[in-house]
């Protein structure tokens, strides 16, 4: 509130909107054009483009860049702002508010007192040599004046602030002189084992080497997720965290996790996580929430879901030491309660929050998922890209086979659906049902239909896929009749996965993985087997144990059994659009969504799946009749 109305006093200012509502930004920027740079608050100071990092305490402290310290034109009329004598000075409610006078040229702070080389003086005054000196330096009292001034506005701008945050001001503690070296920091990249995934991940981690070879003779250390161990549930961290404590827990200050897609600027993240105490419990990230209960997180919070926050693992997130020691401990001591991992960044925030006991997410402006290119990313210590994944053409729609699993009671309600929405972007397409409709077409496989699991009909797919009766493909793709998919998408991402390695890809699950569980991929949002993973799961002689069995869970213990990995793409989604945070689906192009519930699912698909030009990257989309088979 404060600072909305400190906007409206200096007219003409839209700070706001070009920093992307970063309050510490806009208050460091106004301070610098009213006192550093001397403009008159009748004018319109010119934008200044804060540099990374560089908030209040940058300018107090004289630690802007050079180049911030350039005058702006408007600064060649003399007179800075300053308060009126003690006993009209006006309370810190009065000044940030506007309501306030400021006085142009009236006291010791005016004229060259205040002027951009306060910065430089500062700077000066702070060498080892001078500060050792016994003489007297012309300026002190001057210079002293002025921080005493920024302390005055320091202070009332954390009294101000809204408390939006995870956690208070007065509870934040962050110190701005916390010297952090690079070697602290152990950057862990959220890697996989498929080949393409690997090689993502080697990327990231040569991009931060490099970056480090410029700052430091010693680079920090940098390991990929997937290469720790041979435990398939180390995906979902919480099992590797007494590892972490052990191997760092004495020589370390930081865990940060990225995913392979994370773009870090290496300096700003260093200049953000020296602004928190690491001798503290610190759970850092950028915050999402839901805006509604949501089956996916076994509707936690129903009376007020958005009350709390997780962070989006695609901006990049942070344990301080402490903490991880803490949690080691903690799972060392206490099993895992929950048996199933379904959404690992609300599940790992539950954790760490412990019914109240721990942290809640501390949310950090510069962690983003702007694009690298936007203006907005100016401000971030990481970044994310906007499109799809894509490394070469788009797959063939001749190499894609589509099995849709259906029943007689949905021939007349889901499968028009398909229909109207995705069916045309599908080459080969066939329905598999216990009844079959010419007028559809469905086929029946001579599997009964079951209320839940389908484990018989979905082997029954995997061993028609294999024989004659349908076009020899490189892929399979198996969905429910309540799926909502993109083919053209689909074709797209496929261009990054070699189809001659055991592929199954899709959105992961997880189930008991803190006691030797198993990754699965979940059905509802779409199941893509390359040729090669559906041989090796039909020769190993892996069954059903019953029909209704839950055909992802077997299929999911069945690689688990031949060490074939699992395969996440975020972009593939067991549940509606409803169901995840806004901000998380802002940054994505989804390829998938599931259930019909409560939905317009006709509309859902033109909303959120209807190909479109960031969808196609290249000219191979081209739509082209659908064979039956």
């Amino acid at each position: 509130m404060y600072f909305s109305r400190l906007l409206q006093h200096v007219s003409g200012w839209d700070c706001w909107v070009n920093n992307g509502g970063h309050l510490e930004t806009c208050v460091s920027l106004w301070i610098r054009v009213l006192v550093f740079q001397r403009c008159p608050v009748s004018e319109s100071p010119p934008t200044v483009a804060a540099a990374p990092g560089a908030g209040l305490a940058a300018a107090v402290s004289g630690l802007i860049p050079p180049a911030e310290r350039v005058p702006a034109p408007c600064c060649a009329q003399s007179g800075a702002p300053s308060f009126p004598s003690r006993n009209q000075r006006p309370s810190p409610v009065q000044v940030w508010a506007g309501k306030a006078p400021l006085l142009l040229g009236s006291s010791p702070l005016s004229q060259s007192s205040c002027t951009g080389t306060l910065v430089q003086r500062l700077h000066r005054d702070r060498d080892p040599a001078r500060m050792q000196s016994k003489r007297p330096h012309v300026g002190h009292k001057v210079a002293g004046g002025c921080v005493i001034f920024l302390s005055f506005l320091h202070i009332n701008f954390a009294a101000g602030s809204s408390g939006k945050d995870s956690q208070s001001q007065d509870n934040m503690h962050v110190t701005h002189n916390n010297q952090l070296d690079l070697r602290e920091i152990v950057f862990i990249i959220q890697s996989q084992s498929n080949s393409f995934h690997v090689r993502q991940a080697d990327r990231r981690r040569a991009d931060l080497l490099k970056q480090a070879h410029g700052l430091t003779e010693k680079p920090p250390v940098v390991l990929l997720l997937h290469t720790l161990s041979d435990n398939e549930g180390d995906w979902s961290i919480l099992p590797l965290l007494p590892y972490l404590s052990h191997s760092f827990g004495k020589n370390s200050s930081w865990i940060v996790f990225l995913e392979e897609e994370t773009n870090v600027k290496l300096t700003e993240l260093v200049q953000v996580l020296s602004k928190f105490d690491k001798n503290k419990d610190w759970f850092l990230g950028k915050p999402l929430h839901d805006e509604d209960s949501t089956i996916i997180h076994h509707y936690a919070f129903a009376e007020n879901p958005s009350v709390f926050k997780y962070p989006d693992f695609a901006a990049a997130w942070a344990l301080s030491i402490p903490l991880v020691v803490r949690l080691a401990n903690k799972v060392r001591d206490e099993p895992l309660k929950s048996d199933f991992t379904i959404d690992l960044k609300h599940e790992v925030a539950l954790f760490i929050w412990d019914g109240g006991k721990g942290p809640r997410l501390t949310a950090v402006p510069e962690l983003c998922t702007e694009p690298e290119d936007s203006p907005r990313a100016l401000r971030c210590a990481t970044t994310l890209g906007s499109e799809l994944p894509m490394c070469g053409e788009a797959v063939n729609k001749e190499d894609i086979f589509v099995a849709v699993k259906t029943c007689g009671k949905f021939h007349s309600e889901r499968v028009p659906v398909i229909k109207k929405t995705w069916e045309k972007d599908a080459l080969f397409l066939e329905y598999y049902s216990d009844h079959a409709d010419a007028s559809i077409p469905t086929i029946n496989l001579g599997v009964p239909n079951t209320e839940r699991g389908h484990c018989g009909k979905t082997f029954a797919i995997l061993q028609r896929f294999l024989s004659s009766a349908v076009p020899n493909t490189k892929w399979l793709l198996v969905v429910d009749d309540d799926t909502l998919i993109s083919i053209p998408r689909l074709q797209v991402l496929l261009s990054c996965y070699d189809p001659s390695e055991p592929v199954c890809l899709g959105e992961r699950y997880g189930y008991g993985l803190s006691q030797g569980g198993y990754s699965y991929i979940t059905g509802g949002g779409g199941m893509v087997f390359s040729r090669e993973a559906v041989v090796r799961l039909l020769n190993s002689g892996c069954k059903c144990y019953s029909n209704d069995a839950p055909d992802d869970m077997v299929l999911g213990m069945c690689l688990n059994a031949l060490g074939l990995p699992v395969t996440h793409s975020p972009l593939f989604h067991q549940a509606r659009p409803e169901d995840y945070a806004r901000d998380f689906l802002a940054h994505q192009v989804p390829i998938s969504f599931h259930k019909h519930w409560n939905i317009d699912p006709v509309a859902v698909f033109n909303k959120w799946l209807r190909d479109d030009s960031r969808a196609k990257p290249s000219d191979g989309l081209h739509r082209s009749p659908k064979t039956e088979l």
